[in-house]
């Protein structure tokens, strides 16, 4: 639960750089990746995470540039990449300037709903997270090794310790 804007900004920390770590590894022939054809491709999955943050924390009325939620998925992953930590970095700088812990508690329109900033915050990180977890089956798929976001990953497992837990 976020009651504070540090615990909001302590989690962010975290998640927004194991997205960037995320979105660094993808190569752009990897964007193309899929599992069924009408489903959404790994640079689908990507831009929207980089959309996202102004999409959803625009709602709140913060103040901040970021790449607008109906830009045009660009080529490249580096791109990407850089959008994201452009918008995260921005969203984070505007937040500490214009939010104080007490904004948490202000309501806002949320998709039809009335949410308060707190849970707007607590979803987008979220939101995040389970698209991070289907960006990674992808990114195995495409042949990419996963960084670990919670822990170490397979490979990073195996190149401390010799093998991977079963």
């Amino acid at each position: 639960m976020i009651r504070k804007l540090e615990d909001f900004l302590t989690n962010w920390k975290h998640e927004s750089d194991s997205t960037l770590n995320i979105l660094n590894t993808l190569t752009d022939e990897s964007l193309k990746q899929k599992v069924y054809e009408e489903g959404r491709t790994l640079g689908q999955l990507a831009w929207h995470l980089v959309t996202t943050i102004d999409e959803m924390i625009g709602k709140t009325g913060l103040q901040f540039t970021a790449t607008p939620h109906d830009a045009t998925q660009p080529e490249t992953a580096k791109e990407m990449a850089v959008a994201y930590k452009e918008s995260s970095d921005a969203m984070v700088r505007a937040i500490k300037e214009q939010w104080t812990d007490e904004t948490l508690l202000e309501e806002k329109d949320m998709y039809g709903q009335t949410w308060t900033v707190a849970n707007i915050l607590h979803v987008l990180a979220f939101h995040q997270t389970h698209h991070r977890g289907q960006m990674t089956v992808l990114m195995r798929q495409a042949g990419l090794v996963v960084p670990g976001m919670y822990g170490p990953s397979k490979e990073e497992w195996l190149a401390f310790s010799g093998e991977a837990p079963e």
